[in-house]
């Protein structure tokens, strides 16, 4: 399924169907397991990701090595707001799961544990502004669920191989495509829309803090939820990318395979490295 996704919006065009019916088509034929299941298994990481965002607002969150510190519990709780409404509730969700992964919570790895904050981040809160159900909900995971393994098939998923353009990178594209055809864009808006959110963060590095996805990866998981929401608008908006999502992917791929090793999730480079040399001060 997974080796092009112009050529997977093109089908779903011309069959005048939406993205994620294509996906749960193809997946039920592939892997033999009916679709009805498969959105039942949707429905629950759906639930895992209500609960998360919820553990890490309610309380002040720590983790075992001292670099999460209740943030999310203090951006949630904060009365001083430039944007606020709906951004604001983006913002806050992806900083209360992503440090709820860090805490050693449950989470959903979308497509990875680093980069767990950003879909549901865009999800829930679209989902409660404009009244969406846990059924469109699914649609959506769904089609983030098509975009991603076409990711994975053409570039990759993991820090280490692409640095982090390639987990919060390929979440906020998942994230972007999810959006679009919740909000009802064209088949083929869901392409633009990847391809911006791609494009936005290419080069991005993976550079954690003690080897760890809390610095600066929680605070990324907003910086891809926030990006995923504005690719979004602008494909809905009507505008295009001159590259397609598949040339976008690919060129991320090889982008992350020309990233120095100590930029790719190794924490020898990067802000890794600065905070080593500032310890030893």
């Amino acid at each position: 399924m997974a080796q092009s996704l112009d050529k997977q919006l093109a089908a779903a065009k011309q069959r005048n169907i939406t993205f994620s019916q294509l996906v749960l088509e193809t997946e039920e034929k592939e892997t033999g397991v009916p679709a009805e299941e498969i959105k039942k298994k949707l429905a629950a990481r759906l639930l895992v990701m209500r609960q998360a965002r919820r553990e890490g607002r309610e309380k002040p969150l720590f983790s075992r090595s001292g670099l999460v510190a209740g943030g999310a519990y203090a951006y949630a709780n904060c009365g001083k707001r430039i944007v606020g409404g709906l951004f604001s509730e983006v913002v806050a969700t992806a900083l209360a799961v992503a440090e709820e992964n860090a805490c050693m919570g449950k989470i959903v790895a979308a497509p990875t544990a680093g980069s767990c904050g950003i879909l549901p981040a865009v999800l829930l809160p679209v989902a409660e502004a404009y009244a969406l159900t846990d059924a469109d909900l699914v649609q959506g995971l769904a089609c983030a669920a098509g975009v991603g393994l076409v990711i994975e098939s053409l570039a990759t998923l993991s820090g280490a191989e692409g640095g982090c353009q390639a987990e919060c990178g390929a979440a906020s594209a998942m994230a972007a495509g999810a959006l679009v055809e919740l909000r009802g864009g064209e088949v083929q808006q869901i392409g633009h829309a990847v391809a911006f959110a791609l494009k936005n963060v290419l080069g991005l590095v993976c550079d954690p803090v003690e080897g760890l996805v809390e610095i600066p990866c929680i605070k990324r998981n907003v910086l891809g939820a926030v990006n995923a929401l504005s690719a979004a608008e602008m494909a809905l908006a009507g505008l295009r990318s001159a590259l397609s999502a598949d040339e976008v992917i690919k060129t991320m791929g090889q982008v992350g395979k020309a990233l120095p090793e100590s930029l790719r999730e190794t924490s020898r480079g990067g802000l890794a490295l600065a905070y080593r040399k500032l310890k030893r001060q």
